[in-house]
């Protein structure tokens, strides 16, 4: 972690960022590619970056579910009640507080009214207190930064404070964010267990995509695959074609139309998967989730339903069309894959909901 004796200066403010655990790469793409950050440390769940000054561009990261002004962080944590006193001390001494929270308000919108905060601690693995004793040393070292006059509240919040501690590691600052990072505003309809913004934001990353190219979703959901991809085709500005999404469920066909509406131009089918109605040859990118876990239906054989469904996205691939796929079973797709003459070319494991997943790139020969 970056060292808890760093301060933050106008020309040089450090942030990190908190991402899914394993889709650490796919964020540091997009915040070298979209801010020009330097990376000074990478860690489960969380990204460090530097950048040249206060940038708003921040919160418009997609792959991120949070992102913050650093303030400090260890990787020393001992696990002992030690803990908790070395806590309050880098939280009062080490910040150049009254910095960050004025780089704080250049960069996000403070509600009006009379000043607030709130204190929120995370924390993870075995050590040798509770939550509740971190959160009280924390508060005891941000004493003489909150001013007195600011009121403690639940949410909505003029100003954050976060304190997150996973086994030795623990990172603290100013969050910049708020819930609508990780949960869009386009998101009206939503169904059980569908894909996180966050990481359908980076599948469309690893997708390599160009103007041209006809996307694919063929298995849509409530379409936060397509529209985290029309949100990563703004980039453009160029006329694109339109996208295409299609599901079993005539419910998710429409949840998907009323998430996308006004975000770019698609074409909505309900259909099967593995019997498309679109021409052999004809798409340059499929990005999919298709249905694991409890969401696969009772007796279902998932080497058949994978080899059906690989065979279709084979067929209606251009050569050199690429599809990235996010499924619970990586060895079951592989031999689906691997049976089509698809050339493996990346994989990230991750979790969703809970369970361990794992997302791949294809492309056809």
């Amino acid at each position: 972690m970056v060292k808890s004796g760093m301060k933050n200066h106008e020309k040089s403010l450090v942030f990190y960022a908190q991402v899914i655990p394993g889709a650490e790469d796919i964020a540091v793409g997009e915040i070298e590619q979209v801010l020009g950050g330097e990376i000074r440390k990478i860690a489960k769940g969380v990204v460090v970056f530097r950048l040249d000054g206060p940038d708003p561009d921040v919160l418009e990261l997609k792959t991120t579910e949070d992102v913050f002004l650093y303030a400090w962080g260890t990787d020393a944590l001992s696990f002992r009640a030690k803990d908790l006193e070395d806590i309050q001390k880098w939280t009062s001494q080490q910040p150049d507080w009254k910095h960050l929270l004025a780089v704080h308000q250049q960069i996000r919108e403070i509600p009006k009214g009379r000043p607030s905060f709130h204190v929120v601690t995370q924390m993870d693995g075995k050590h040798g207190y509770f939550r509740k004793d971190a959160q009280k040393y924390f508060l005891r070292g941000l004493e003489k930064v909150i001013p007195s006059t600011w009121r403690q509240v639940e949410e909505n919040a003029s100003a954050e404070f976060w304190l997150t501690i996973d086994g030795a590691t623990a990172i603290c600052g100013l969050r910049l964010s708020d819930r609508r990072m990780r949960h869009r505003e386009y998101k009206r309809a939503h169904r059980p267990a569908s894909l996180r913004p966050s990481l359908a934001a980076g599948m469309v990353r690893l997708a390599e995509l160009k103007p041209y190219h006809r996307v694919l979703d063929p298995m849509c959901g409530v379409g936060t695959l397509l529209a985290e991809y029309q949100n990563y085709a703004e980039q453009w500005r160029v006329p694109r074609p339109p996208a295409i999404g299609g599901d079993l469920e005539m419910n998710a066909v429409r949840d998907a139309q009323a998430n996308l509406r006004g975000l770019g131009a698609n074409h909505w089918f309900n259909w099967d998967a593995t019997h498309l109605p679109l021409n052999g040859e004809s798409i340059h990118r499929v990005i999919c989730n298709p249905p694991f876990g409890k969401q696969i239906s009772p007796g279902v054989n998932l080497p058949l339903f994978y080899s059906a469904l690989v065979a279709e996205f084979y067929r209606v691939l251009l050569p050199q069309g690429k599809m990235v796929l996010l499924v619970s079973d990586h060895e079951t797709l592989r031999g689906a894959c691997e049976k089509e003459h698809f050339h493996f070319e990346k994989k990230i494991k991750t979790k969703v909901l809970g369970q361990t997943a794992f997302i791949s790139v294809w492309k056809k020969r």
